[in-house]
């Protein structure tokens, strides 16, 4: 297998025991034997656990950037606000289906996550709140509501519904499908983005 290819494998297979077992699960050896391989082949392409972990928290975290780039763009373009956060949303929950390991580490924490991994997932979410606010700013100026909401509290509870969103499509895919959010959301943006009316 070449070199590229067997990193991967072995980033998944760490994955894999994280999820199974939890963090305090996570060895050289529980890799290798998940990967199918010995341990000499894994201390090849990295030199120790750590090593490996923090590839791991880097490959997770570039998916996950990527996939909320897409719905959480830095310039929202032309569309209308409510369509904007609605499909936003929506397009967040398949990206939790399309992906749910990578998102498992991020909105269902293990107990004994470590803190880099937990410093990772609060920048990120720091980082999306802020372009969120930003969207809510840009919403308000459009539809001239610029003293109607608080532009900080809307962002983070578009975030909070998102994350809980994202857990119910991870934890109960059946009863709470991405479509049905989608559907359970799209009315309540309409509400919050109608456009000012003249007194």
């Amino acid at each position: 297998m070449p070199p590229a290819e067997r990193r991967e494998q072995l980033i998944d297979a760490a994955l894999t025991v994280i999820l199974e077992r939890g963090y305090s699960g996570v060895s050289i050896e529980a890799i290798a034997r998940t990967a199918g391989v010995t341990r000499p082949v894994v201390y090849d392409h990295f030199p120790n656990l750590a090593t490996l972990l923090q590839a791991l928290i880097e490959r997770e975290e570039r998916y996950a950037l990527a996939q909320l780039a897409e719905f959480v763009p830095e310039d929202p373009g032309d569309v209308e606000p409510a369509a904007l956060f609605a499909s936003g949303v929506r397009r967040f929950l398949d990206a939790v289906a399309s992906r749910p390991a990578t998102w498992r580490i991020i909105l269902l924490p293990l107990e004994g996550t470590p803190t880099i991994v937990r410093d990772h997932v609060e920048q990120n979410r720091a980082l999306i709140q802020s372009r969120i606010e930003d969207h809510v700013r840009w919403a308000q100026a459009r539809l001239g509501l610029t003293d109607s909401t608080d532009p900080v509290l809307t962002a983070w509870a578009i975030r909070s519904l998102g994350e809980e969103a994202g857990r119910a499509v991870l934890t109960d895919p059946e009863r709470y499908p991405p479509e049905r959010f989608e559907e359970f959301i799209t009315p309540i943006m309409r509400r919050l983005w109608a456009p000012a009316t003249a007194p």
